[in-house]
């Protein structure tokens, strides 16, 4: 009976046991990357305690309250994980099947934040719809990535055979480059375009191509800094900033008198002068500034090293997904580490005086709703992929295959049966002789 009990058992009962039970040595059966969630969770924790600590002294002077943006950036963070927890529901075939309408979806963000957006400092990124406002280059990011793995995956023997099949994405990247660069924000296109040769080139991509995609990508991005006058003062104040400390250098001097100040432990949470309104953007493009001024080296550090674990983890997921032929979920996985990454290094970078100044955020650290939930969504899409990975063949939940396993399943039962007949027929028999038996022993 305990043979027949193994045979019939249903995949919610195995699926129950994967989770309650020891099976393979495994004490309880996980299916979600607990770390990559208590990693993301400490860079949110760390975000909300350095942006309250540089946004009191402008906060106080704009909203007369040292906390506003404290509290907002606290909203912020419970929307983003709000949907994040609804993105997380939603399977990876829904994302494939509808990147084409995502992409459709950006133009659009793109094109009416040029037609009634707001403008701020001289850009216009901004798309007010009612009580929200949102930066439209943080979606459009997200959804442009998920149309690039979903073509890579459809026209895989094109991009990799035919030069047709490698410009086609490239294409539809100049027209939202164009788009971006009419805000303007060159940032998001370099970091945009940095991930589509990254997807490229571990898409199979010829060698001869990604060469020469990045020489003309490296041109077109020389051509846009000479002939703004604003991007070639902000390489000049790169190259030199002490040259005009309190003109055009005056940022970039002043996050690097932070970072001076900070040396090796800093000079303890919320001591910083410089967040004194001494440096602009504290509390968003340059809280690695602050940071550091406040908690040191060993600060920093700490944060790097977090990021950097997570996206070593999104490029782990993507391996795995290539390795059990999910093409679409590794190549999106792939594009959040390579995103990541890249925007980690330029924020850093740009407050460190390693990189021209750019406006762009510290993923899941900095101040900005759009940027945290963007970046929370993404997480999410990590996180899926690597749960649907984890449950794999162990809920048969599938559609496909119905018909065999019922074919099977009816083949098991019938097999049981005829086990379970031969028992009785034997027992009957055997019950038979004994009595028989008896009777012969009792007559004589």
């Amino acid at each position: 009976m305990s043979a027949l009990a193994q045979e019939t058992n249903s995949p919610l009962k195995q699926l129950f046991k994967l989770k309650h039970d020891k099976v393979d040595g495994q004490d309880n059966f996980k299916p979600y990357d607990l770390w990559l969630i208590l990693l993301c969770i400490a860079l949110l924790s760390i975000g909300l305690v350095v942006v309250t600590s540089a946004s009191m002294p402008a906060a106080e002077r704009i909203f007369h309250n040292p906390f506003h943006i404290a509290i907002r950036h606290s909203i912020y963070i419970v929307l983003a994980l709000g949907i994040a927890m609804c993105v997380l529901q939603i399977p990876m075939q829904w994302w494939r099947m509808t990147n084409v309408w995502l992409l459709i979806l950006a133009v659009l963000l793109l094109v009416s934040v040029l037609l009634v957006g707001r403008t701020v400092n001289g850009s216009t990124r901004w798309l007010v719809l009612g009580p929200i406002t949102v930066q439209v280059a943080e979606p459009a990011k997200l959804f442009f990535f998920c149309y690039l793995a979903g073509y890579l995956v459809r026209r895989h023997e094109e991009v990799t055979e035919n030069i047709k099949g490698f410009i086609k994405p490239l294409a539809i990247f100049f027209v939202l480059a164009v788009l971006l660069l009419m805000q303007p924000d060159l940032g998001t296109v370099v970091v945009m375009f940095c991930t589509t040769i990254g997807l490229l080139f571990l898409a199979g991509a010829k060698l001869w191509q990604f060469f020469s995609l990045v020489v003309a990508g490296s041109l077109a991005v020389v051509l846009l800094i000479v002939f703004e006058e604003y991007r070639v003062k902000r390489v000049t104040s790169f190259l030199d900033p002490w040259a005009d400390p309190f003109g055009s250098g005056y940022q970039l001097t002043q996050s690097l008198m932070a970072y001076g100040r900070g040396e090796i432990f800093g000079q303890g949470l919320g001591n910083s002068l410089q967040k004194l309104e001494y440096l602009p953007e504290a509390y968003n493009d340059f809280i690695m500034a602050i940071l550091a001024e406040e908690l040191g080296f060993v600060g920093v550090l700490s944060v790097l090293v977090i990021m950097l674990i997570i996206v070593m983890k999104a490029l782990r997921i993507g391996n795995q997904a290539l390795t059990k032929e999910r093409p679409f979920e590794a190549y999106v996985a792939y594009a959040i580490g390579i995103w990541f990454s890249l925007q980690t290094a330029v924020n850093v970078g740009a407050s460190a005086g390693i990189l021209p100044t750019k406006g762009l955020t510290f993923p899941l650290l900095s101040y900005g709703g759009s940027s945290t939930i963007i970046m929370a969504i993404a997480v999410a899409l990590l996180l899926r992929i690597d749960f649907e990975m984890r449950v794999d063949g162990i809920q048969a939940l599938n559609k496909g295959p119905a018909k065999p396993n019922k074919k099977r399943t009816t083949q098991k039962s019938k097999k049981a049966k005829q086990q379970v007949a031969e028992v009785l027929d034997d027992v009957i028999e055997e019950t038979q002789i004994v009595s028989n038996e008896n009777a012969g022993g009792r007559y004589d």
